[in-house]
């Protein structure tokens, strides 16, 4: 595809933005606009980039799919399959848009978990300039630049210093037009020594294409902890762009687990910046395809101060004809000395004609620190498999077992337990006898 006909592409995704209302806040019509203008002056990625060589676009390109437009009449009876028994605040998005009368908002002393419009009114005018739009890099990035110009609604949860929630914080992103995009957006400041659990779900109401174009930034204060929990199992023939910043300050804690099911094509890339001392963070991830999905995970790990802790595990499940990618970066920056990191990517092959491109890299420039990284691809191990058939399991049977125990390592590392045990049930199925 010709670099013009990747340019259209992006103005195809721009053309209507000017009709979105200003808003009464100066600096958010400024947030807009500044974005805007580097949209227009970027090119989307294709695999002449380095980073984005395993990923092709071009069918992505190929496709016409104009903004949503908002639906607020959705039977709330449609989703109750994703509802999760342990939480307690809920954000729904229909198609990009929030619609109060499907979420259960939470707007307190300390803690707001609601819509960008009612947490500025509640009077989140300093939480939220200060951090909207300052950690996910849209100067560099034609998809965030495109977000943050269509910015208009978003998730906003906020905690007050020591506030900490002890039910998770469930945001959920349905699809309910094919044809489609939508530019989900979540922001996440946490104060000194305050916490929660938050659920980012992705979810669809059809099988048809669609663009989702989602981009998150979450803020850490001292101390502050986050368990982060992302599930993308949206429709098999959508395409899912995505980017997470965070930002940790000293001794801050962030545990990830992100879950990819669904998606033709789906990039998400996180990014987490140790911005203090003492931060620890553990990143762990999950890819279950099959059939002709991509699914691509671009993970950056910075360590800037002294003292940080990282760990990372990745692992991707693939049959069919399915391609999975990891790069996964881990920098330590000159001066953070006694820097403690290590990444994993492990990767299993179902099928002759699954391919995975894996590559995990170390960047050190200080001198006293741990680290390590690894990558294995493969199939199962006949071994065990053999042990298994001696106790009594058919091949099938033992080959489904291993291949569960494979993923259980990621899934059960999730902290709300009935998501837990769906995601298990969804192994199972999409697993079950594909193995040749």
């Amino acid at each position: 595809m010709s670099q013009a006909a990747e340019q259209g592409y992006l103005e195809q995704l721009l053309r209507g933005q000017a009709s979105l209302p200003a808003s009464p806040r100066v600096w958010l019509n400024g947030l807009r606009a500044d974005a805007l203008e580097r949209a227009n002056a970027l090119a989307v990625p294709s695999t002449r980039d380095e980073d984005w060589r395993f990923t092709d676009l071009s069918p992505l390109y190929r496709t016409v799919l104009p903004p949503a437009a908002r639906r607020d009449a959705v039977e709330p009876g449609l989703l109750v399959d994703f509802a999760l028994t342990e939480a307690g605040p809920r954000l729904v998005f229909v198609d990009g848009h929030y619609v109060p009368a499907l979420s259960d908002p939470l707007i307190d002393a300390g803690v707001t978990v609601s819509g960008l419009a009612e947490a500025l009114e509640q009077g989140q005018d300093g939480a939220v300039p200060e951090h909207l739009g300052r950690y996910a890099d849209f100067h560099a990035d034609a998809f965030a630049a495109v977000n943050t110009a269509w910015l208009h609604d978003a998730a906003v949860i906020t905690l007050a210093r020591d506030r900490v929630l002890a039910r998770p914080v469930h945001v959920l992103f349905v699809s309910t037009q094919p044809g489609v995009s939508s530019t989900p957006r979540v922001l996440m400041v946490a104060q000194t020594g305050s916490g929660c659990t938050l659920v980012e779900d992705y979810v669809a109401l059809h099988e048809d294409a669609y663009l989702t174009n989602a981009v998150s930034e979450i803020a850490l204060g001292p101390s502050a902890r986050l368990r982060h929990v992302r599930l993308q199992r949206e429709s098999k023939a959508a395409y899912h762009i995505a980017a997470c910043a965070v930002r940790l300050q000293r001794d801050a804690q962030f545990e990830s687990v992100s879950v990819t099911l669904g998606g033709r094509i789906s990039r998400y890339s996180l990014n987490v910046t140790h911005a203090g001392e003492g931060g620890e963070c553990r990143i762990d991830g999950l890819a279950l395809i099959d059939g002709r999905q991509l699914a691509d995970t671009h993970s950056t790990l910075d360590h800037t101060r002294p003292d940080g802790r990282s760990r990372q595990l990745h692992k991707c499940i693939v049959g069919g004809a399915a391609h999975a990618v990891f790069n996964g970066k881990i920098f330590v920056r000159e001066g953070a000395q006694r820097t403690d990191s290590s990444q994993h990517s492990r990767n299993l092959l179902l099928t002759d004609k699954a391919h995975v491109d894996t590559k995990p890299q170390l960047e050190i420039f200080a001198d006293d620190v741990k680290c390590a990284h690894g990558a294995t691809v493969g199939q199962l191990d006949a071994d065990q498999v053999f042990y298994l058939k001696s106790r009594g399991l058919s091949e099938g049977a033992a080959r489904d077992l291993l291949t569960f125990a494979f993923a259980a390592e990621v899934v059960e590392r999730i902290p709300v337990p009935s998501l837990a045990r769906r995601l298990e049930q969804t192994v199972v199925h999409q697993t079950k006898g594909k193995q040749t």
